[in-house]
């Protein structure tokens, strides 16, 4: 098995395009007996790191918010002594803070991280007023991470994005290197607005929420399970976002190893039946779409 990668924009990096999502290692799931927080817990998901280093996943996304650091320290641990290349990305707050405060949690996160430097910090966000993004660049939180950057603590500028649309004034700045955006076959509304910018920007694009977060899933137990009978959804989820060029990495949660290798075994041979950038998202251009392809047909 062999993941493809591509260009992550205009940093330099090479990223697979499938990274690995770190919530599931500070939170719990007790009907799935998951744990981090206890030592077997622990020593389950440094194994499951581990497992997609060894398969070949490079780009890893974590933050001190998952966990209260807990995350990031389950990092910290599985990464020390790797020398592999591999890109890290965590994130730092934005909100009611200036550059202070964010250069205070940047360097508490790399004490968890156990590394001088990461490659990836991202204002971690839902959704931007504009006031939030004028606070943003203008009332510290941006100097903080160019300061850290300058001391060479940082390599790349980001931010977390849940609600595309608002990401638009922070990726007309020019200030940030990474957008990580919520996008799948439920949340498409990106494709429509933030994904041709970040292309226009040449901005490293990284995916959160790839799978739904398991809602279309749970949608589809209720609804019309004959398709889960017929189809995984979690192949269509995944494949819907990697059909998507404009998107580098799509940002995949594992908890155990078993999870790393069947996204990789998917991955690794999945390709793309349709460009979904090219895919019309209006009625009138469907209509357009649909006669072109029956004309070709005539």
């Amino acid at each position: 098995m062999s993941l493809p990668t591509v260009p992550f924009g205009r940093t330099g990096l090479t990223v697979t395009r499938l990274g690995m999502g770190g919530f599931p290692f500070g939170g719990t799931n007790a009907a799935a007996g998951w744990n981090p927080f206890t030592p077997e817990g622990r020593a389950t998901a440094i194994a499951t790191i581990r497992r997609g280093l060894e398969l070949g996943v490079n780009y890893f996304d974590t933050a001190p918010g998952y966990g209260d650091g807990n995350s990031e320290s389950i990092y910290g641990e599985a990464l020390e002594g790797v020398t592999a290349p591999y890109t890290l990305a965590t994130k730092c707050p934005w909100s009611g803070v200036g550059a202070a405060e964010v250069i205070g949690s940047v360097e508490a996160s790399l004490r968890r991280l156990r590394r001088e430097a990461v490659d990836v910090v991202q204002f971690h966000g839902g959704m931007f007023t504009e006031a939030d993004a004028r606070h943003i660049l203008q009332n510290g939180p941006l100097d903080g991470l160019a300061k850290l950057r300058e001391q060479g603590k940082v390599r790349f500028l980001g931010f977390t994005c849940e609600e595309p649309f608002t990401a638009l004034p922070l990726l007309a700045s020019g200030a940030f290197d990474v957008v990580q955006l919520r996008y799948n076959l439920l949340n498409h509304q990106a494709a429509e607005h933030a994904l041709p910018k970040a292309k226009e920007a040449n901005v490293g694009v990284a995916v959160m929420r790839p799978m739904t977060s398991g809602i279309l899933q749970r949608i589809l137990r209720y609804l019309a399970p004959e398709w889960i009978a017929a189809r995984d959804p979690y192949e269509v989820c995944l494949g819907f976002v990697l059909s998507d060029p404009r998107v580098h990495t799509a940002l995949v949660g594992a908890r155990w190893p078993q999870e790393v290798e069947r996204n990789v075994r998917f991955v690794s041979t999945f390709t793309p039946p349709l460009d979904l950038s090219a895919v019309p998202l209006r009625t009138a251009g469907i209509y357009q779409e649909e006669d072109r392809q029956a004309a070709g047909r005539s």
